[in-house]
């Protein structure tokens, strides 16, 4: 199972891929600007300049799924996520993540377990995370709750990268 090459759009309507933004690994999450959960884009922003540099970057994938906290246009993601937190790393199109419009790089995911819980299905909330290594392969989900700075994610992101 590979994510890399499931054609997505960018937050700005480019075509593209996952693939086209992996080095060594990534950090897919599925975010919201107006979430009890958005305070973790500062963790996924320290992340990127963290490892940045050794092959790593966070994926970010708007999702209006959960209590509809992510009602804005594309532009004004981009400015909220900008503005707000300095995000500087990748973000796509808003996306469904569960049901029958699910886009379909979380259909892969979506079968991998989450670390916490073993479970895998669908997604519970905003800033579910799945790590992923430089062929687009899952190798690590985390729950909504596990913040980006945990050391089981930071440990995995170590392992990833050697």
């Amino acid at each position: 199972m590979s994510v890399s090459g499931i054609p997505i759009k960018s937050l700005q309507g480019e075509d593209t891929t996952i693939g086209a933004h992996l080095g060594k690994g990534a950090l897919v999450v599925n975010v919201a600007s107006k979430c009890g959960l958005t305070p973790q884009y500062t963790a996924l922003e320290q992340l990127q300049k963290t490892y940045g540099e050794r092959g790593f970057t966070v994926l970010g994938f708007p999702c209006n799924q959960f209590g509809g906290q992510e009602p804005g246009s594309a532009e004004e993601i981009e400015t909220f996520c900008s503005t707000t937190f300095g995000v500087t790393f990748p973000m796509f199109e808003k996306v469904e993540v569960n049901g029958p419009g699910r886009h379909a790089v979380f259909t892969e995911l979506t079968g991998v377990q989450e670390q916490e819980s073993g479970e895998a299905g669908d997604v519970a909330w905003n800033f579910a995370k799945w790590l992923i290594d430089a062929d687009g392969k899952p190798v690590a989900r985390f729950s909504p709750r596990t913040t980006p700075d945990s050391p089981e994610v930071v440990e995995a992101i170590e392992r990833l990268l050697g």
